[in-house]
C-alpha cells in the first residue's frame, strides 16, 4: 500500500476506492475529472505509472480477486473513511459491486451487475419483464444456431454472450453466411472473461437509428445524462466509428424512451450507479440492445460533457458515495468524436498531425496507434483498427461534420 501525498495533506473530497484505471488513451480523462471530485486510492495489479498525478494512494492487488480486495479495502479503512467504489472496466464490474456490498457502500447488488454482463441473462429478464427488445436464442453450436436463425428469419445478429464494445458480433444476411458469422462470435474472447458452453446469442436483427444512453441511477431513480447518435462503420461488423451528443436532443426527456430505460433497468435489478444503455429506434418504438453497468467508452461521456457541461466524473463520485447528482446542462452545443481508421491492413511508420490547422476546427484530439502497431480492419481487428480520434462541437451536428471533414485532413497515417 502505498501513499504519495505528504503527512500534513488534507482536503474535504470524499475518498473514493477506484477498481482498475483502464487504457489511459480513453480512460485518463476520466481519472482526471473523477480526481477533481474525490481523493482516489486505486487499487490495480501493477505498479502505476500515468495514473500516479491523479490519485492519492494505490493498492497493487489481484482486481479479479474479491477477497484480496477486500482485505486491502479494510487495512485502508484502519485510518481514512472510504466514502464510495468506483469502476468503469467491463470485466471487473462484477467484482467492484461484490466489493461495495461487503463494505457497505452505495452500489447495485452484484448479481444485478451480472444480469448486464451476461448479455442472455438480459435478455431473459426483460423478456419477463415485457420491455421492447429483439428476440434473442442462445446457442451451443452452429446446428443450434442454424435452426434458431431459421425461426427467427435473416438477416440475424450474432454475438458473443459475455463481451462488449461489439467485439464478435456480426450481421448474417442469409444461411450461406451462418458459419463463418457464428465462428466470428464464438471465436470472440477477452481475458477474464468467463467461457460458457452456450457462449452465442443469435437475435434478431432491428432496423433503425442506434443510440445509448449514459444516466445516473440512484435508489432506482434514472437519471439521464447524454444521448449518443452512433455513427457506424465497416459493414456488417457494427464498428463504431464515432458517436455524436446533442444538448438539446429530444431524446434526453422522451417519455418513451425514458419509460423503456426505466423498466429495463428495473427488471435487471440495477438500481444504483452509472450505465450505458444501447439502444435501436425501430419503427415500433426503441428497443434494448444491452445495458452495460458503467460508464460509456469511446470518451462518449467526455463528448457528453462536451456538449453539455455536465461532469461524468463529478457525477459518478456523487453516484458512487450514494448522493443525487446534480445533472444540469451548463452549455447548449453538439459535439461529436470521429475515430480514424487506415485504408487497409498494415503496420504504422508514423502518424503525422497538423497542429496549426486541427487547432482551428478541433476541441481535442489524439493519437492512438505508433510506429511499428500493426492495424487490421474489422473482422480481423476492431477497436485496436484505429489510429487517431478527432473531438469537435458546433451548434448542429452539421457543423460538426464539416469540422471533422477538416480535421481529417490535418492527420495522416504513413503505413508500412
Amino acid at each position: 500500500m502505498t501513499d504519495p501525498l505528504s503527512p500534513g495533506d488534507s482536503t474535504e473530497k470524499p475518498l473514493i476506492i477506484l477498481v482498475s484505471s483502464g487504457y489511459h488513451l480513453y480512460r485518463e480523462y476520466l481519472l482526471d475529472l473523477v480526481a477533481g471530485a474525490a481523493q482516489v486510492w486505486l487499487f490495480l495489479t501493477q505498479e502505476p505509472t500515468w495514473e500516479k498525478r491523479y490519485i492519492a494512494g494505490f493498492t497493487v492487488v489481484d482486481t479479479l480477486d474479491v477477497p484480496a480486495m477486500l482485505a486491502a479495502a479494510r487495512e485502508l479503512s484502519t485510518d481514512r473513511t472510504v466514502s464510495g467504489v468506483l469502476c468503469w472496466d467491463e470485466v471487473r464490474m462484477v467484482q467492484t459491486a461484490e466489493l461495495q456490498q461487503a463494505l457497505g457502500l452505495p452500489g447495485t447488488p452484484p448479481e444485478a451487475v451480472g444480469r448486464c454482463r451476461d448479455k442472455h441473462q438480459t435478455r431473459a429478464a426483460l423478456a419477463a419483464a415485457g420491455v421492447p427488445q429483439a428476440t434473442s436464442v442462445l446457442v451451443s453450436s452452429l446446428e443450434e444456431a442454424a435452426a434458431a436463425a431459421a425461426g427467427i428469419g435473416y438477416p440475424v445478429i450474432l454475438k458473443p454472450r459475455a463481451l462488449g464494445a461489439s467485439f464478435g458480433v456480426n450481421a448474417v444476411a442469409d444461411a450461406e453466411g451462418l458459419a463463418a458469422g457464428y465462428a466470428e462470435a464464438r471465436g470472440a474472447e477477452e481475458d477474464g472473461v468467463p467461457y460458457f458452453d452456450a457462449g452465442v446469442l443469435v437475435e434478431e436483427y432491428l432496423t433503425g437509428e442506434e443510440i445509448s444512453v449514459d444516466a445516473a441511477l440512484v435508489d432506482g431513480e434514472l437519471l439521464p445524462l447524454f444521448v449518443a447518435r452512433k455513427i457506424s462503420g465497416f459493414d456488417p461488423y457494427f464498428e463504431e466509428i464515432g458517436h455524436t451528443v446533442d444538448a438539446g436532443d429530444p431524446l434526453l426527456t422522451d417519455p418513451r424512451l425514458l419509460d423503456v430505460l426505466t423498466r429495463a433497468h428495473r427488471a435487471t435489478g440495477y438500481h444504483t450507479g452509472i450505465t450505458h444503455t444501447e439502444l435501436r429506434l425501430t419503427a415500433d418504438g426503441p428497443e434494448v440492445i444491452e445495458i452495460n453497468a458503467r460508464l460509456g467508452g469511446d470518451l462518449i461521456p467526455y463528448v457528453g460533457s462536451v456538449a453539455t457541461g455536465v461532469d461524468p466524473g463529478r457525477v459518478a463520485v456523487e453516484v458512487a458515495t450514494g448522493r443525487r447528482p446534480d445533472t444540469a446542462q451548463t452549455r447548449d452545443k453538439v459535439a461529436a468524436i470521429h475515430f480514424l481508421y487506415p485504408e487497409a491492413d498494415g503496420t504504422v511508420a508514423e502518424v503525422l498531425a497538423d497542429e496549426a490547422a486541427l487547432a482551428e476546427v478541433v476541441t481535442a484530439h489524439g493519437v492512438l496507434a505508433g510506429p511499428g502497431q500493426e492495424l487490421l480492419l474489422p473482422p480481423a481487428g476492431h477497436v485496436t483498427s484505429r489510429y487517431g480520434y478527432l473531438v469537435v462541437e458546433g451548434d448542429t451536428a452539421a457543423d460538426c461534420e464539416r469540422a471533422a471533414e477538416a480535421a481529417r485532413r490535418a492527420v495522416t497515417v504513413r503505413m508500412r
